[in-house]
């Protein structure tokens, strides 16, 4: 089925002069004028709703609208249900960092990744460290290191940010 907007346009709103008409079980029916198709629809007691209205000519077809409308936002509400969110959590380190403090760091990585959570490991420099990004740089490349197995690693070191995003592998 083909997905309707809610900007469409119903029975006597629909404008055309000729209209390639569809019937309610999906036959089609030719081209007709707007009140040819329109009366045939109120004798079915269904609606006429312009499917395609750029196509030449317009395409309508013959159908319960409500109805219609109802499963749309139906189907939309069971995809949402489906959907899983992405959850991208930052833990930000810097260049000269004690070893204690990287491993609870590194530690609070691995629950993210445990909790199927991306995870943006950002290098954060201030004033003068910012002339010794090789050494930032160097301590990200061992944390993606100690990732490689159980995470898909992306490495972004730009001129302003350096940072890893790292996605748990399925």
């Amino acid at each position: 089925m083909s997905i309707i907007s809610d900007k469409v346009r119903i029975n006597e709103k629909i404008r055309g002069r000729e209209l390639r008409i569809i019937s309610e079980t999906g036959e089609q029916l030719g081209i007709m004028s707007a009140a040819e198709a329109l009366e045939i629809a109120v004798q079915k007691e269904l609606d006429l709703v312009e499917i395609s209205p750029n196509a030449a000519p317009p395409v309508c077809k013959i159908m319960d609208y409500g109805k219609y409308k109802y499963e749309q936002t139906r189907k939309a509400k069971d995809a949402k249900k489906n959907q899983k969110q992405v959850v991208v959590k930052e833990v930000k380190f810097r260049a000269r960092i004690d070893q204690h403090d990287m491993d609870t760091k590194i530690s609070q990585v691995k629950k993210f990744l445990e909790k199927d959570n991306k995870v943006k490991i950002t290098l954060v420099q201030y004033g003068r460290e910012r002339m010794y990004a090789d050494q930032g740089i160097e301590m990200l490349d061992q944390i993606s290191d100690r990732f490689v197995e159980v995470a898909d690693v992306d490495k972004k070191y730009n001129d302003k940010q350096k940072y890893l995003i790292l996605s748990p592998k399925k």
